[in-house]
């Protein structure tokens, strides 16, 4: 885990401007959620309205949105692909995300042009150099 400041970037995502992660799974898929600076921006999570399974989406789309105390926020897919699971969990327990948000995955994106996407994301270190200019 890298920290900057009080916010933790984990090692081995990809990390977008928007503050999102995705995890690339061994099968290929990509799990998304959004980062701890995200979720201490947005202060305690009240609802997380999941995106629909089967739901296309291209890189940079809207997937969702959460709302919290503060404020609601976009959160935007890191891949295209097709949404084949959402985390039902969080319809429930939305707190998950500021617990552990990079244990709380929102969705599982089956990929259409993984390579040439992560090519744009940043890695953790790039990121953390990212969040020390904000």
């Amino acid at each position: 885990m890298i920290e900057v400041g009080e916010y933790k970037v984990k090692e081995g995502l990809y990390y977008t401007k928007d503050h999102e992660w995705a995890q690339v799974l061994e099968d290929g898929t990509v799990l998304v959620g959004i980062t701890d600076y995200a979720q201490k921006e947005l202060g305690d999570l009240a609802y997380v309205e999941l995106p629909e399974v089967g739901k296309e989406v291209s890189k940079g789309d809207v997937l969702c949105e959460v709302e919290s105390v503060k404020a609601v926020s976009e959160v935007y897919a890191p891949v295209s692909g097709e949404v084949i699971e959402v985390n039902e969990e969080l319809s429930d327990s939305p707190e998950k995300i500021n617990e552990d948000p990079y244990g709380a995955w929102i969705a599982k994106i089956k990929p259409k042009n993984l390579e040439e996407e992560l090519k744009e994301l940043m890695d953790a270190e790039k990121y953390a150099e990212y969040l020390k200019t904000l």
